[in-house]
């Protein structure tokens, strides 16, 4: 399998696992000369996705320059079961993915989205590819010990996310006594490590992966903590792409039932727990 990647901006976060081929350059989604845009992407050989550049889902190993992480991996399975050999992703930062998708600039976007309803009035969604939540990140020394210190502290989010919607809420509730924003992960994480914020609120799966790579960050996860806005993952396609989307469905239950997926997550550190059934994996417009 050959990967292409396309790499727009600053490189986000550090280096992760990897797989796939070199990174080159190229243009953007072409799929408006009348074809749809699966037919586009089998007849160029060639699909691309967006991402924001955020391990571990879909991330430029810094040490390969390579595609991978999760979503990443799922991606590219799906693209070779379509029979399309290349995978290309387009740096685009979070809160402008739909954006971009609908500016037919990629073919879909593919980077731990949530399924949320404000979102698929924008955007066709696939099928769910798995679910997670959230988590606090805090230094390794602080006095923070559960949610209810909040109330006392300047909690971070990344610009987009549904975690720092959380953030907002729970400031707006009296939960949490500031909220600053961010523009990305890494800006994020480095706030927390040189206390412009106290704590942060964000993916627990890119925080513990974050958390595992990076020596230089003196922080953990806070814990005991449940996550309130955990919430399920899926790829996102424009609204008239339901041949790619249903295409797309089709392997993704395939990799569901043959165990890829499952094998998949446990790869990234995941278990049972995040791994969502066919049946309830099924996602509609409305």
């Amino acid at each position: 399998m050959i990967l292409t990647v396309v790499v727009i901006g600053c490189i986000g976060l550090m280096a992760g696992c990897g797989s796939g081929g070199n990174a080159t350059n190229s243009g953007a989604a072409d799929s408006s000369k009348g074809k749809d845009t699966l037919a586009a992407a089998k007849e160029k050989g060639v699909l691309t996705v967006a991402s924001s550049n955020d391990a571990p889902f879909a991330f430029i190993d810094a040490k390969t320059n390579e595609f991978t992480g999760i979503d990443a991996e799922i991606i590219t399975e799906i693209a070779k079961r379509l029979g399309i050999n290349k995978v290309e992703m387009k740096q685009i930062p979070f809160e402008n993915l739909l954006v971009e998708l609908n500016n037919n600039s990629v073919d879909m976007v593919t980077d731990g989205m949530y399924v949320k309803d404000e979102r698929k009035k924008l955007a066709k969604f696939t099928n769910i590819w798995y679910k997670e939540g959230e988590a606090i990140v805090i230094p390794k020394d602080s006095k923070i010990t559960s949610k209810d210190d909040l109330k006392n502290v300047t909690l971070g989010g990344q610009k987009g996310t549904a975690f720092l919607e959380t953030a907002q809420k729970w400031q707006k509730d009296g939960l949490v006594k500031d909220v600053k924003i961010f523009a990305s992960q890494s800006e994020l994480m480095l706030a927390v490590n040189t206390g412009k914020v106290d704590a942060c609120i964000t993916d627990g799966m890119v925080a513990g992966y974050t958390l595992s790579q990076d020596s230089s960050l003196n922080l953990k996860i806070l814990s005991p903590y449940k996550a309130e806005a955990s919430g399920m993952i899926a790829a996102a396609v424009r609204k008239n792409d339901t041949a790619l989307a249903d295409a797309v469905n089709e392997k993704l239950d395939e990799m569901k039932k043959d165990g890829t997926i499952l094998k998949l997550l446990k790869k990234y550190g995941m278990n049972e727990d995040y791994f969502v059934s066919i049946e309830d994996g099924k996602t509609s417009d409305k």
